[in-house]
């Protein structure tokens, strides 16, 4: 409510700002030829000069400040040497500091409650990695279909839960506290999705940079969408494909530890469940939190809270599932919205946090200036008798629709062209406004939230 409240009162200050200072009534509309067959009406003036000013010198200041304050903030988590970071880098360097504890190996959990679909592909895809792992275990909990036929078959480790009534968290809580225990400092552990597929160079690259840095605790995956699932399939492949490239200019910064597949060092798990029900939210003991609906989400920002340092290379990319209808596609969203949302509400603001807040108010300030804009087309269209063309706003909207088809280049034909028409996406955005409010509306109201599962066909 409170990030509601924040985005409504922003949007408010700068619509007086703008009726403070409107500029006299425009000149009657131009009639003009388009390709020498079309009559139309335009109006050719723009904002005054020192309005377009003053907006892009707010915009870069504001583009500036969230980037002094990212690396601030990265800088003094690396120098810290607080006790309470226990994973800040110049706490773990001075730990480690000519210790030899052995070459790097990897283990791999594998979580999975009715996988059988699609587990093969999963297994094949690390199997035939240029680095594989030293274990594979899926971990299958509550399975009623043939997942543990399925992993045994391939010649993989399977881990049956006990009792487990708390989801995925519950299920990799149990794995881990039998594992963790004989995990030395380079013994890494990785943790990935049954429906998802690793680029060939994934586990190179990944143990790569674990041997490189000693300093580092995680390496997360960027994901990209599966093929298929028509154009709602195509809306969530631009969107990750967005995310992706969004990574690669933070230089790998890494915003969540994706739980399609991530890769960490024992001591940061360790070091999260021994802090839980202290200065982390949790029971004590365990390493996820399974009052989260988003463990990714929490965990990540857990390791960041403990000063730990993580990064999100381009090379580790993996294909994960998408979701094939328009309900189970707000089902998922909705969880996503609800977790971050609780998450933020459990850690607070702090240092590590204050970049999930700013991202929160500006999904927030995001749902009301689309909406405004929209009702403003619309309410538009049904007060003119005949449409005014204004160049200036026309322009505008060609760069934005030019931005749009670049960011989503890499994906293909298919996924520029949808760029290209821009109406699409918008509502695609609104769809995802409308879960961002239904979930904090559902926050405010205390309705229970729930963790939903994909059933797939065999």
């Amino acid at each position: 409510m409170m990030i509601a409240l924040a985005a409504a009162g922003t949007a408010a200050l700068l619509w007086l700002a703008v009726t403070a200072t409107l500029p006299p009534a425009v000149s009657a509309p131009s009639k003009g030829m388009l390709l020498g067959i079309w009559g139309v009406l335009y109006v050719a003036e723009a904002p005054a000069p020192w309005l377009l000013t003053t907006s892009v010198a707010v915009a870069f200041l504001l583009i500036a400040g969230i980037a002094l304050a990212d690396r601030h903030i990265s800088l003094k988590a690396r120098r810290s040497a607080s006790p309470g970071q226990p994973l800040a880098p110049r706490i773990v360097m001075a730990k480690t500091r000519g210790v030899y504890t052995g070459p790097v190996t990897l283990t791999v959990l594998i979580p999975a409650h009715n996988e059988a679909a699609s587990l093969p592909s999963t297994l094949a895809s690390l199997l035939a990695q240029s680095h594989p792992p030293q274990r594979i275990i899926v971990v299958a909990d509550n399975c009623t279909d043939a997942t543990v036929d399925v992993a045994r078959a391939a010649g993989v480790e399977v881990l049956e839960t006990v009792y487990n009534s708390q989801k995925k968290a519950g299920a990799l809580n149990q794995a881990l506290k039998r594992l963790l225990p004989g995990q030395g400092d380079n013994d890494l552990v990785m943790v990935m999705d049954a429906d998802t597929l690793l680029d060939d160079g994934f586990l190179a690259c990944a143990v790569e940079y674990f041997t490189r840095d000693r300093a580092l605790m995680a390496v997360g995956g960027l994901f990209y969408g599966e093929q298929g699932h028509g154009l709602l399939g195509q809306f969530q492949r631009n969107e990750y494909i967005r995310y992706a490239r969004d990574m690669k200019r933070r230089r790998g910064r890494v915003f969540v530890l994706t739980g399609t597949a991530s890769v960490f060092r024992p001591a940061a798990l360790r070091a999260v469940a021994a802090n839980r029900g202290t200065a982390l939210p949790g029971v004590a003991g365990d390493v996820y939190d399974t009052w989260a609906l988003t463990e990714d989400n929490e965990l990540t920002i857990a390791l960041k809270s403990l000063g730990g340092l993580m990064v999100s290379p381009s090379e580790c990319a993996v294909v994960t599932e998408l979701m094939p209808t328009w309900r189970t596609l707000w089902a998922q969203r909705l969880r996503w919205q609800r977790g971050a949302l609780e998450n933020l509400g459990a850690y607070g603001l702090t240092p590590p946090t204050a970049r999930y807040w700013a991202q929160q108010f500006g999904l927030g300030y995001g749902v009301i200036a689309l909406t405004s804009y929209l009702m403003l087309i619309l309410l538009t269209v049904l007060a003119l008798d005949t449409w005014i063309w204004f160049p200036f706003w026309l322009g505008l909207g060609l760069l934005f629709s030019f931005e749009r088809v670049v960011t989503v280049w890499r994906g293909g034909w298919r996924a520029r062209l949808l760029a290209m028409t821009v109406v699409p996406e918008l509502m695609f955005d609104m769809f995802l406004n409308v879960v961002y409010v239904k979930g904090i509306i559902d926050m405010s109201v205390g309705r229970e939230a729930s963790w939903k599962h994909l059933a797939k066909a065999g």
